[in-house]
């Protein structure tokens, strides 16, 4: 947990990349879907539920197959999401 908060703010403060490519609309969708599973475990005092647990999951295997295929900012900008989605995906699985 020590380490999703500040990344979760640097992400937040980061704007979107340039040059994303042709996946930009299915990145969206999991930059959106993974930042929505990070606010909910935040602001919510029992963390994920599993149908979340579930999306949070599947997003983060898209986001992994979708990687390879980044450069520069983009990369940059999906590595950090994809390791603030692991490490919600770790901080849920901790939790008693």
């Amino acid at each position: 947990m020590k380490d999703l908060l500040p990344l979760w703010e640097i992400h937040q403060s980061s704007g979107w990349p340039q040059s994303v490519g042709p996946n930009e609309g299915e990145l969206m969708t999991l930059d959106t879907v993974i930042g929505g599973c990070v606010i909910y475990y935040l602001e919510s005092a029992q963390g994920l539920d599993e149908r979340r647990l579930d999306i949070l999951e599947s997003c983060l295997a898209d986001l992994d197959a979708l990687l390879p295929e980044l450069e520069g900012e983009a990369s940059a900008y999906f590595q950090r999401l994809q390791r603030i989605g692991s490490l919600l995906w770790e901080a849920q699985r901790d939790r008693p």
